[in-house]
């Protein structure tokens, strides 16, 4: 039994007593699928040997994606479909994250906020890309990760995307490549997304339910070099299938409370913190998105499939490409309509080469 199934078995009960009029039923249906995973609710798997008769049972597993016993297997195949999908060349980690002063906005209506804050990070990454002195070309790929929650279980959505150091020509025929050590500059950036998402949230008519001051105070955004990108595929691959907080982490659970561990960012620290059982589950559940709501969104303008071995060749690097396709990956499921949906996708069959500019 994990820890959080053993905190909802036991105070679920009164959590739903408290809160089932106000619960939505995405919450609602988190909890009963975490208490009834591998107890017989979802059928069971029969093994037996042909000789010895011996039988065994297995009891099935819920497969909601917040259970934390179910996301292990996926969380891995994700994994590895992305490592596959890396380009030979550097990576940057730029994390975007939402001011305080517009938690309680995108808390509800988390639909709009969301996809203003994946639609409002790529067009501002593309309009300074496209500047010469950064990369020359806003035909830029990315993995964008969405987060919503802190260490402490806190409300914190902020976006995290792991990008190419580079992008490709307007001609389609030559790699654009950044610099080693920087992208694009982090304090344009902030400005251009804060300028973008205030006319996304005027677009939508939330404009009138944000403090003045948020506009006033300062976005963060960070920007660190991610050399090949593995260690960030794997940083992110935590959060796309995985919940809120993991087994290792809780350390007690009795008297009405949960102890677990957190991370201090600024002194790099682990430490222990305790809340009620009813505040850890409420935290737990806020983490929880709507079936509706993807938590990765993919922007990869010609991506090739199968690259071969880099070769230098004349000052200048090689990539003969099996294949060529265009992909586009929407922020929610109902694929909604952005400005920059490829439609495009180019024939699979005929092998092609870009060349890669210093």
């Amino acid at each position: 039994m994990s820890a959080i199934q053993k905190i909802f078995r036991i105070y679920g009960k009164q959590y739903l007593e408290l809160y089932r009029n106000r619960m939505p039923s995405i919450h609602k249906k988190a909890m009963e699928d975490i208490c009834d995973c591998r107890s017989g609710s979802f059928g069971t798997i029969v093994y037996a040997c042909d000789t010895c008769t011996t039988r065994q049972c297995v009891p099935c597993c819920c497969g909601n994606r917040h259970c934390p016993t179910c996301q292990q297997d996926k969380t891995d195949r994700w994994l590895r479909k992305q490592m596959d999908n890396l380009l030979p060349t550097h990576y940057f980690l730029v994390t975007l994250t939402l001011p305080h002063g517009l938690r309680e906005v995108s808390r509800s209506h988390q639909r709009i906020v969301y996809a203003a804050l994946f639609s409002c990070a790529h067009e501002s990454l593309t309009t300074l890309a496209k500047d010469k002195r950064f990369v020359g070309s806003p035909r830029i790929g990315y993995l964008a990760v969405l987060h919503t929650w802190g260490s402490m279980l806190q409300y914190h959505p902020h976006l995290h995307l792991v990008i190419p150091g580079g992008a490709v020509s307007h001609n389609g025929q030559q790699w654009l490549s950044s610099r080693q050590d920087l992208f694009v500059h982090t304090k344009p950036l902030a400005q251009i997304f804060k300028v973008k998402f205030r006319h996304a949230m005027k677009k939508a008519h939330l404009f009138h339910t944000i403090a003045p001051s948020v506009w006033k105070d300062k976005w963060v955004v960070h920007s660190q070099s991610a050399g090949t990108g593995q260690n960030s595929l794997r940083y992110l691959a935590r959060y796309v299938f995985r919940v809120a907080i993991s087994n290792n982490r809780i350390k007690s659970i009795e008297n009405n409370a949960i102890t677990f561990l957190y991370k201090d960012r600024q002194r790099k620290t682990w430490k222990t913190t305790t809340l009620e059982a009813m505040e850890f589950i409420r935290l737990f559940l806020n983490s929880c998105k709507g079936h509706r709501l993807l938590k990765a969104a993919s922007l990869l303008d010609h991506y090739p499939e199968n690259v071969q071995k880099v070769v230098p060749q004349n000052n200048h690097f090689s990539i003969d490409l099996c294949s060529f396709q265009w992909y586009h990956w929407s922020v929610f499921i109902r694929r909604l309509q952005c400005s920059h949906v490829l439609k495009n996708q180019v024939n699979t069959n005929t092998c092609k080469s870009l060349k890669i500019a210093k």
